[in-house]
């Protein structure tokens, strides 16, 4: 019986579905089956009652359940202790975080974690709020930084930062010279939305100040966002952290009125401790976000 063998019939036993449980652990589907097959011959009795399109655990599966998880946590707290015990001299951390804080926010934190432990291999790992959960959740990623709320799942969460939005234009729009600005009074103006939260929260400041935003067009890439307000195609409701980097040809204008922002959180899987790198990684982000 093999750790990893036990990691596949929880996540089966999870997702209740081969399927899913496949596509969550990045397996064939017959890879993983066949995994499970082997768990079940060597233990002489089924663990899954399968359905066409539900499979539930038997009552020798439910029995099995219960060591798995606790060999799994004290297999993880034997990781921990060892790697206590070498601190940062090696290892690898995996952030995961949304793509404005990975573009804004982390890079001060990351040249600075990497002077100070340049042994520790540091990998990034961009995506929405939900695939970030998802990969802290499968234990890809010990630290994930995304948008309120987190998803429903096995977490621990701290808040990091409230951002305001802003208004990103080109910078021969009017309102380009425009220190700050109403919301209600763009209501005429076409937008270029970038998908995910942030696309949700823009819409939802755009509603509340009384008007349905004309959308001129959206994409999942900041860089296409500023490029197309840019060349003039429509206003950026963003994140701050977001329209930072703006093109050399786009205004930034502050909102007037109401607070239009978002909470940055950072999340890790609940009942895992956290690695001395993930703790020394989240401290110097706390501090380069105070200066």
């Amino acid at each position: 019986m093999e750790l990893y063998q036990l990691r596949y019939f929880l996540e089966v036993a999870r997702q209740r579905n081969f399927t899913r449980a496949a596509a969550r652990l990045h397996l064939a589907q017959a890879a993983l089956s066949e995994q499970i097959r082997k768990l079940e011959d060597e233990l002489g009795t089924p663990l899954f009652q399968r359905g066409r399109r539900e499979s539930t655990l038997t009552a020798a599966g439910e029995t099995l359940r219960g060591h798995a998880e606790g060999l799994l946590d004290r297999a993880a707290a034997a990781r921990h202790a060892v790697q206590e015990l070498v601190g940062l001299c090696g290892g690898k951390l995996v952030i995961g975080a949304i793509p404005s804080v990975s573009a804004g926010l982390l890079p001060a934190a990351v040249t600075a974690f990497r002077q100070r432990h340049p042994q520790v291999e540091l990998v990034i790992v961009e995506g929405t709020s939900e695939s970030v959960a998802e990969g802290v959740e499968a234990g890809r990623v010990e630290m994930g930084i995304i948008q309120h709320p987190t998803p429903a799942g096995p977490f621990t969460e701290r808040a990091l930062l409230t951002e305001p939005f802003v208004i990103v234009a080109s910078a021969n729009h009017p309102i380009a010279r425009r220190r700050r600005i109403g919301l209600a009074s763009l209501a005429e103006e076409p937008f270029v939305f970038f998908k995910g939260r942030a696309r949700d929260s823009a819409l939802a400041a755009c509603r509340a100040a009384g008007f349905e935003p004309r959308l001129a067009c959206e994409s999942g890439e900041l860089e296409t966002v500023r490029a197309l307000v840019a060349a003039g195609l429509g206003l950026a409701l963003l994140p701050e952290l977001a329209a930072q980097r703006a093109r050399p040809a786009c205004a930034l204008v502050r909102l007037s009125g109401p607070k239009v922002e978002r909470q940055l959180l950072v999340i890790a899987r609940r009942g895992h401790a956290t690695s001395p790198a993930a703790a020394e990684f989240e401290t110097l982000l706390r501090r380069g976000r105070r200066r």
